[in-house]
């Protein structure tokens, strides 16, 4: 055989050892296991598995076609004869995607009271190792908007949006997005100028536009909008619900002005929207509307970011894994050397890390809704939700690509592997939500201001003991007491010490000696100053590593 068959067969080989189910492939088992109860293992681990084998195969296949350049999202608006229409047009493989991750249940499940957050997310996390895959970010507006509706939404508008919101069926359902984001405003929300004028019969009508719209032929939208003769800044927004059709059934007075044509998530249309007295319900009281998008949408998206996040690492350490087993180089798969095996131990670890962060997230979420945490856990979650947010996304950044490294040349071939699409999406990722600069300043403002940070060390004292602790809560303390502008500068490394902290956390769930061998190489990497290895060092990334039947 000569040898350029052989490296062919050798990446053969490396297809052929892609996992089946994405669900038995990572650590979320053991969290399962450690986390729940045995009834509740019993209701939720079989749709888990499920969901995991669908996304590892006939998932992966369609979203990898509908991303393909002559498959995207483009514009629409009118039928053959003139008619008003569908705004965008779809390829049938986006429909077939939809299909899919709908029908594993995961809105769906928020009918479930209280609402079953690890479990959601556990479903979200799966179907995200397809990346985006167009439907992914809708998902998190949907949700938003289920728990929006939920818990302000009156009896008209539940009847009349969340059955078609929660229903499995993606030919039937509804699904949300959020429009926040106008052009002169961005990050800043209280230079908004859209605004909203009540007419007799209590509605509402929209005029003005928003800049960036994702999920923009969404059935159902939650806008920020300014009400007319209201006080300026946030404090003047309403939070309001735009339905594509008006409740008569002819399409709402709006208008997408074109798509956007973005680095990544480019199966999911995004577009700017001009509003022309559309139609719309304020959702809650009006003068609360600014606080109740943050709580009920925004902080939502932000923990959906950071679990997409946490999958797109997973994915790229499985293959970078399984390439770096089956690549050979100078006689020797290349997963036998050291560097190697440290970027491999990297991606691993990261990929456990934010998942195990972001698994107790989603359980203290619980907690708060059904009014069990006290005040320490209440304000290590509320630091903890943006710190995760923002960790999450920049190390996914830098995780994948490490893993394009280990695929070298063939890891920034598009038509190779998911990673670069992976890199591309988790770019978008990264500005979802709050950038990472807006977020660390709402965890300084939120410190600053309600001392939340003291409850945010206390609860992780409580997990990790002072040891580990207390160096970050001083470095933290220390920053404070500094000048704004000089604390500002502080934040990117100290929130990432922070959220280090968060992450070990979630894994101190894992009492093996994998979760062990994995929390000791984070505090090397994100809590210690670098220092020289020694031969300790390449046994720890070993055991990090660990072996399939391990991970099992």
């Amino acid at each position: 055989m000569n040898r350029t068959q052989s490296g062919r067969d050798d990446l053969a080989k490396w297809l052929a050892s892609q996992p089946e189910s994405f669900y038995e492939a990572g650590v979320l088992p053991n969290l399962h296991q450690l986390g729940w109860s045995k009834a509740e293992q019993a209701a939720f681990v079989p749709a888990l598995s499920e969901a995991g084998r669908v996304a590892a195969g006939v998932l992966d296949d369609w979203v990898k076609l509908n991303n393909l350049g002559e498959n995207l999202p483009r514009m629409a608006g009118w039928d053959a004869i003139g008619r008003r229409g569908e705004p965008v047009q779809h390829h049938p493989s986006w429909r077939e995607a939809g299909r899919l991750i709908y029908g594993t249940g995961i809105m769906a499940a928020y009918r479930g009271s209280p609402q079953p957050h690890r479990f959601i997310l556990s479903l979200f996390y799966l179907t995200c190792h397809v990346g985006e895959g167009g439907h992914n970010c809708p998902l998190a507006c949907t949700a938003g908007a289920i728990r929006a509706l939920t818990a302000l939404g009156t009896q008209t508008q539940k009847d009349r949006y969340l059955g078609p919101l929660l229903n499995p069926d993606f030919d039937q359902n509804f699904t949300a997005a959020q429009f926040l984001t106008e052009l002169q405003g961005g990050s800043d929300v209280g230079a908004n100028a859209t605004l909203a004028t009540q007419v007799e019969d209590g509605s509402w009508r929209i005029q003005g536009e928003k800049w960036f719209c994702s999920n923009v032929d969404a059935d159902v939208a939650l806008i920020t909008a300014r009400v007319q003769g209201g006080p300026e800044g946030t404090r003047g927004l309403g939070l309001f619900l735009i339905p594509a059709k008006k409740p008569n059934g002819d399409w709402n007075d709006f208008r997408v002005r074109r798509l956007k044509d973005k680095l990544g998530t480019r199966s999911m249309a995004s577009g700017e929207i001009d509003f022309e007295a559309a139609y719309a319900e304020a959702l809650g009281p009006v003068n609360q509307g600014f606080f109740n998008m943050m709580r009920w949408v925004v902080n939502t998206s932000r923990l959906y970011n950071a679990v997409g996040c946490s999958a797109h690492i997973q994915r790229a350490s499985l293959i970078a894994r399984s390439y770096a087993q089956n690549r050979r180089a100078f006689g020797e798969p290349i997963a036998a050397y050291p560097m190697v095996q440290e970027s491999l131990a990297f991606l691993q670890s990261d990929a456990d890390a934010c998942i195990a962060g972001s698994w107790l997230l989603a359980a203290l979420q619980e907690q708060v809704e059904a009014d069990e945490a006290d005040t320490d856990t209440q304000a290590f979650y509320r630091v903890a939700l943006n710190l995760n947010k923002v960790h999450t996304a920049k190390v996914a950044h830098d995780a994948i690509n490490r893993a394009i490294q280990v695929l070298g040349g063939n890891g920034a071939i598009e038509s190779f592997s998911i990673l670069p699409r992976l890199l591309r999406d988790n770019v978008v990722y990264e500005n979802w939500e709050g950038t990472h600069n807006v977020l660390l300043l709402q965890v300084l403002k939120d410190c600053k201001k309600h001392t939340v940070h003291e409850g945010f060390f206390r609860f992780l004292e409580g997990k990790l003991g002072s040891e580990l602790v207390s160096p970050v809560h001083l470095q933290f303390e220390a920053l404070l007491s500094q000048s704004w502008d000089t604390a500002t500068l502080n934040l990117h490394p100290v929130g990432a010490q922070m959220a280090t902290l968060v992450q070990l956390a979630g894994l101190s769930l894992l009492e093996n000696e994998q979760g062990r061998a994995t929390m000791r190489l984070l505090t090397q990497r994100y809590l210690s100053p670098p220092r020289l290895h020694d031969a300790g060092y390449l046994d720890l990334l070993r055991q990090c590593l660990g072996t399939a039947q391990d991970r099992q």
